[in-house]
């Protein structure tokens, strides 16, 4: 089934469409970039999957999701310096066979994740 994402801004009630996210390979600490994606009206990245299942591999990744940027792209008020910028997620792969959904429920002040199906 290979990786995927979604993003619920839990403020609005609703996808987080137009968020920023990175997405990395961690190998021995050192980060490798592998894309950089929008989310789509629906919260999630236009391309469906990030990885796919023939391509995933057991190990760490990061997903960075650009938190701050997109509630100011909402209008939203944030303090100087705001609470949450960047939420950086690593999390493992253990069996590249599995399907791994990685969602992330998110508001200027806090966040919650799971390893979702």
């Amino acid at each position: 089934m290979g990786l995927s994402t979604h993003v619920l801004d839990t403020m609005h009630g609703a996808p987080a469409a137009g968020m920023r996210v990175a997405l990395y390979r961690i190998v021995a600490n050192d980060a490798t970039l592998l894309q950089r994606f929008e989310l789509n009206q629906d919260g999630r990245p236009a391309q469906g999957m990030l990885i796919d299942n023939a391509s995933l591999q057991v190990g760490t990744y990061r997903l960075v999701f650009e938190v701050a940027a997109y509630f100011r792209s909402c209008a939203v008020a944030l303090p100087e310096p705001n609470f949450l910028d960047q939420v950086s997620l690593d999390f493992g792969v253990a069996d590249a066979s599995q399907h791994y959904h990685v969602p992330l429920l998110v508001s200027p002040w806090s966040y919650s994740t799971y390893r979702g199906s």
